[in-house]
């Protein structure tokens, strides 16, 4: 998808920075895949890349932060929505232990690890989830989200081996 994503928005002469803006700021990609796609495929410099895709990725953090629970309430009135809901809040708690045994602390771990399914989007459902305060949220997401670009950058750069 990523891939694609990147060839549609290549071909349109369209900046390398607002491409990468564009993917951290997607839920499957984030900037997990912004980052590699920076440095890797488009040959962008490591500071720019890194700052590009940290804003990319918080870019959707605070509308969803404000808007999750209450736009997903109106949407479980929908008979196969609410299943769809009811699947990813059990998928969210289920990974998101650190959040809710640590609160704002466990969501900035929960963030900063650069797994699938442990980013900003997730954070902010499971923020939702466990009830943490909007300001606490945004900056435990916001630190996790800078932690895992640096994280990102070091696996890109071959400077730590993950496996």
């Amino acid at each position: 998808m990523i891939e694609t994503l990147f060839r549609i928005l290549a071909g349109k002469n369209i900046s390398p920075g607002f491409i990468i803006f564009i993917v951290s700021a997607l839920p499957v990609s984030e900037l997990r895949g912004a980052i590699p796609l920076g440095l890797l495929a488009m040959k962008q410099p490591i500071l720019k890349t890194y700052l590009i895709a940290v804003l990319g990725n918080m870019a959707p953090v605070a509308p969803l932060l404000l808007l999750f629970e209450p736009i997903s309430n109106k949407l479980r009135k929908f008979g196969l929505l609410a299943k769809f809901f009811d699947w990813l809040f059990l998928r969210t708690r289920k990974r998101a232990k650190l959040v809710e045994r640590f609160e704002a602390l466990g969501l900035l771990l929960f963030v900063c690890i650069p797994l699938p399914i442990t980013g900003a989007w997730t954070g902010c459902i499971a923020a939702t989830l466990f009830k943490i305060p909007f300001r606490l949220a945004f900056l435990s997401i916001f630190a996790g989200v800078m932690i895992a670009g640096l994280i990102v950058i070091l696996l890109t750069k071959g400077i730590i081996i993950f496996f």
